[in-house]
């Protein structure tokens, strides 16, 4: 990720805050500001009360992972798809070099506070990188962890999540599981981490298969797992079995607060920091979180669809995850109607509503989406909906249940009444050339 933000630097497209900012809430003001403003990234050089910079945004922009992953304007997920199949690096595992790494406390780390009513402090682009008890396999996931001391961070683990089985796993044979926090990975250990593989499958095999060459490990100081060793903090413990300990509230990705719980708790053993380290920090609910979390269900959704129904091009998430957008070559009539009912199979928690689009269409603008929609046929007609469906892990409650779908695609008999107008050179055009 340094490599990263340091060429972001380098060329201009980081946004730079050098005064000093107060983590608790003016920190988290100010990101979501700029990402009101822009997509671009942020970094904070001077947070106060610790010696980190922190930078935000990273993973903001669908732009900017398809650029990661190579798709150069291309489908995301055609290109995400062609990288399932090719082959790639391997995993190689090095002693540390001397003076590259430090041992530090929790308590050095930017305490960052978000929301007006969160409980404290929270890491939140953690990603928990742990081994199944039962076959050694790895895998990777984020989890929100609320600062309590040196000692201790409390967990949230989602229902659905392999850390989850995990850890049940190691509790009913009376044990910890070891697991270590990664903070500012390389990025493609972000876009594996949010990466729908099989669970029988490593995701750090994914890592190596994504990388040209090899991706270089390290082991880590307290626990017997090795890390990526370009991580930038490392955060070292082992969640301990049969404890459960008030957790929250938060605010949420979905945009609300999550009210206080019994949750895990993770008992920390050592901290490794980078010399030199950037902190990341992420707001939840924000453009940045919503785009890691895009990944793992756009994929799934298109790998679904593109095995059943002809002409799938691209799959968002737009605005949210709950809004899945397709685009299609529509090859015949009724074709948007097989892609809502396919999408709404894929995913019973979070695909909620579907939006089928002509390719001329920016499946990333919810405004073209939505226009598209109300000129390209009749309102009444072209929306589906399914009541009475549960919805989301709350699934006890009314206002997360149904399902609807959107037909926002032009009739076949009449593509060219349908045609976009256009202003010769828009796209090429520069406004800085035109601006003093």
């Amino acid at each position: 990720m340094r490599a990263y933000i340091e060429e972001m630097l380098s060329s201009g497209q980081m946004q730079v805050v050098a005064r000093e900012v107060d983590p608790e809430h003016e920190l988290a003001a100010v990101v979501a500001k700029a990402q009101q403003e822009s997509r671009r990234p942020i970094l904070f050089e001077d947070v106060k009360g610790s010696e980190l910079p922190v930078v935000s945004n990273i993973y903001g922009d669908r732009d900017r992972l398809g650029e990661m992953i190579g798709d150069k304007g291309r489908s995301f997920c055609q290109q995400w798809a062609n990288l399932m199949k090719a082959g790639g690096g391997e995993l190689v595992t090095v002693a540390e070099a001397a003076g590259e790494f430090y041992s530090a406390k929790i308590s050095d780390l930017p305490h960052i506070t978000y929301h007006e009513k969160d409980a404290g402090p929270y890491i939140t682009s953690g990603i928990f990188l742990a081994n199944d008890v039962d076959t050694g396999v790895p895998n990777l996931s984020f989890h929100r962890g609320m600062h309590i001391s040196d000692d201790e961070i409390r967990i949230r683990l989602g229902t659905t999540h392999d850390l989850t089985k995990y850890q049940a796993r190691a509790e009913e044979a009376g044990e910890a599981l070891e697991v270590a926090v990664l903070i500012g990975p390389p990025p493609v250990v972000a876009l594996a981490a949010a990466s729908p593989i099989p669970s029988d499958e490593s995701e750090m095999a994914l890592v190596a298969q994504l990388t040209d060459g090899p991706f270089r490990m390290r082991p880590c100081r307290h626990i017997d797992i090795d890390v990526p060793y370009d991580t930038e903090v490392v955060i070292e413990g082992r969640i301990l079995p049969d404890v459960r300990r008030p957790e929250g509230p938060f605010g949420e990705f979905a945009g609300y607060y999550v009210d206080v719980a019994d949750n895990h708790v993770l008992e920390v053993l050592g901290v490794t920091v980078r010399k030199n380290a950037y902190y990341h920090a992420l707001i939840c609910g924000s453009p940045e979180d919503h785009r890691l979390l895009e990944l793992a269900l756009s994929n799934r959704v298109y790998a679904h669809l593109n095995n059943t129904i002809p002409g799938i091009l691209d799959v968002a998430c737009v605005p949210n995850l709950f809004n899945t957008v397709v685009k299609i070559d529509k090859q015949y009539e009724g074709q948007p109607e097989q892609v809502i009912l396919g999408a709404h199979g894929v995913h019973h928690d979070f695909v909620k509503s579907v939006m089928v689009v002509d390719d001329d269409v920016d499946m990333n603008d919810l405004d073209d989406v939505y226009w598209a929609f109300l000129t390209r046929g009749p309102a009444d007609t072209r929306v589906k909906t399914f009541s009475g469906v549960p919805g989301f892990y709350r699934g006890n409650k009314p206002q997360n249940w149904g399902r609807v779908g959107f037909d926002c695609t032009a009739p076949l008999d009449g593509r060219p009444a349908f045609e976009r107008k256009r202003i010769r050179g828009l796209d090429s055009l520069k406004l800085s050339d035109y601006l003093t």
